[in-house]
Formats: C-alpha cells, structure tokens, sequence
C-alpha cells in the first residue's frame, strides 16, 4: 500500500507527497502513537476547505490499532516520513464517516468549542432529523458522502508513552494502579496535595472500572476492593488538607462501609466532621475510634476537647447576639 498510493490510479487514495520527510518511512506496529495536522478539503474546483487543524489549539493524535473512525487516515499516516507533508484524496468509500469526526474535533479542540457543548458527542438517528450535527457543511456531508482530500503533516512518532486510562486493556490498568499509588505518596510526602490527589483519583477511577466488571463479593471484586480502600483513605487526606471536609466525608464514609473497624477512617471523618462543623458526629466518630484503638484514647479526646470549647464559644458568641437583642 505505502507504494500503489502514489502510482496505482484506481484505488480509492491517491498519494502525493508535497514536501519530503526524514529518513525511512518508520514502522506503525498497533499500539504506535502519531501526531500530525491535517487539513480536510472538498474536491470542488475552489478546493473548499472544511477544516484545518493548525487554527486549533493542539495537534491531532492517532493510536494505530484502537480502530479510529477513519480507516483510511491510518491507512495514509502508515505510509508517511516524520516532517513529511502529503495530499491523500479519498474515495467516498472512505470518506462517509467524516462528518462525525469532524463535528467531534470541532468541538472539543475547534474555535466553535463551547458553541454546541450542551449537545452530547454521540449521534443518534432521531438527533440526526432533528437537528442533524450542528453544522450546516457536515450536515450536507452526512446527506450526500463526497471524495474527499486529506493533506497531512507528520509530525512525530511514538513508540512509548505514558497510555491514558482509555488505552489500557484490563491488565494494564491493574498493574498502573500501584504505580500510582507510589507517585501520589511522594507528592503528598513533598506537601504536593494537588498533585498527589490527581495521582489518587487516576488510580482510584481505574479500579473502580474494573470493579464493574466484576460481580461485588465475589473473590476478584474484594480483591480490587482491597486496593481501592487505602487510596480513598489517602484521597480523604488531600481533601482535609484542602478543607473540602465534605468530600473527605464521602470517601471515609465509604471506607466504614466496607470496613466497619478501620480506626483511621473514623479518626479522619471526625476531624471533617469538626471541620465542616458537625460536632455531634464529629464526637461520635472519635469516641468509636478510641473504642476500636484503645492507644488513640488520649489523642481523640483532646479533639473533643476542642470542639466542646468552639461549642462553648459559640453558644456565648448566640447568648450575646441574643442579648443585644433584647436589651
């Protein structure tokens, strides 16, 4: 294929190299990662341009193998060198599922962002009649599939990179999740609670993936469940870090779900109970904390101490308001 494009008339994608690439054309075994701009034009006689991903914020990328939208795309990137610039023009055959990523690039990187966000990216039959995708040339392309032309510009090939979440198979997400964990304690331990907080969510969003695809309680669901437990705890403690107590709440609350005498859970949902000004509750989860840990007795009751005196102080604070009042 990398030869018949430029020499072959009658397939469906025509080749034409507009300025030369370095080197060999490279090998795009699956799992490769591109990133290249392109420019869509109709085969009109002003050579129309649809759109040119230059005007938008960041190149295009493309992992060969995880069956994008365009075929032919891959098929035309496989036969490129790196800096390389070429005309590819596409057979309809090719071309009919371009509306959809287009209107899917328009509105996530394109200068129309923000114009159509209310609409969902998935298009089904009856939005289609009813509205169609929200731009009048790709709504007249989605009617009547044209040939197309694709002028690429490679820009860069990767073989190794950090995947996303959405790469990954079953068994890599699993084995990130410990990585994770690891990259988020050393950003805690640098006093980097945003930063290992987006390390814990990533590891946590992961698992719980996983999860669904498992039935709870069975061995391999505890087994995930096991992990999950220790970064909702390191998650709760960013989040008292930042004062967001009610979130910190959530996740304690969870853990005490699943694990009615996890002691630190209880130790760290009443300090986000006092923080967020729940003082009954917060008492309460420090008295069951010293009763499943007898060790913590005298570090819990020097919490209740605390909020029994802002207790004390507010109600003065309320009596004097009253006061004045009525005096």
């Amino acid at each position: 294929m990398r030869e018949d494009m430029s020499t072959n008339p009658n397939l469906p994608i025509q080749k034409k190299v507009l300025h030369s690439g370095k080197g060999e054309v490279p090998d795009f075994p699956n799992g490769t990662k591109v990133k290249f701009h392109y420019v869509a034009k109709l085969m009109d006689e002003a050579g129309t341009i649809l759109d040119d991903s230059r005007k938008w914020n960041q190149p295009m990328e493309l992992i060969f193998g995880k069956k994008f939208k365009m075929e032919s795309w891959e098929m035309s990137l496989r036969t490129m060198r790196i800096g390389e610039v070429a005309s590819f023009k596409t057979k309809r055959v090719y071309t009919h599922s371009y509306p959809l990523v287009a209107k899917t690039f328009r509105e996530t990187f394109g200068e129309k962002k923000g114009k159509h966000s209310h609409k969902s990216s998935h298009v089904c039959g009856m939005a289609m009649a009813a509205g169609g995708l929200g731009h009048d040339d790709l709504n007249e392309l989605m009617k009547s599939p044209e040939d197309l032309e694709f002028i690429f510009e490679l820009l860069a090939v990767e073989t190794e990179y950090e995947k996303e979440s959405w790469q990954m198979d079953a068994d890599e997400k699993l084995d990130s999740v410990p990585q994770l964990k690891e990259q988020g304690n050393k950003l805690f331990k640098e006093e980097n609670f945003v930063g290992a907080e987006e390390k814990y969510r990533a590891a946590l969003s992961r698992l719980e993936q996983l999860m669904l695809r498992e039935k709870p309680g069975d061995t391999e669901w505890v087994e995930l469940l096991e992990l999950k437990i220790p970064l909702l705890m390191n998650l709760a403690q960013c989040r008292l870090k930042s004062g967001d107590y009610y979130e910190a709440i959530t996740h304690t609350s969870e853990v005490i779900e699943h694990r009615p005498d996890n002691v630190k859970a209880y130790f760290r949902r009443g300090k986000a109970h006092a923080g967020a000004w729940n003082p009954e509750a917060a008492k309460e989860d420090f008295n069951k904390a010293m009763q499943l840990d007898k060790s913590l007795t005298g570090t819990c009751k020097k919490e209740i101490v605390l909020i029994e005196e802002e207790e004390k102080r507010k109600n003065n604070e309320d009596k004097q308001k009253l006061d004045k009042l009525f005096n």
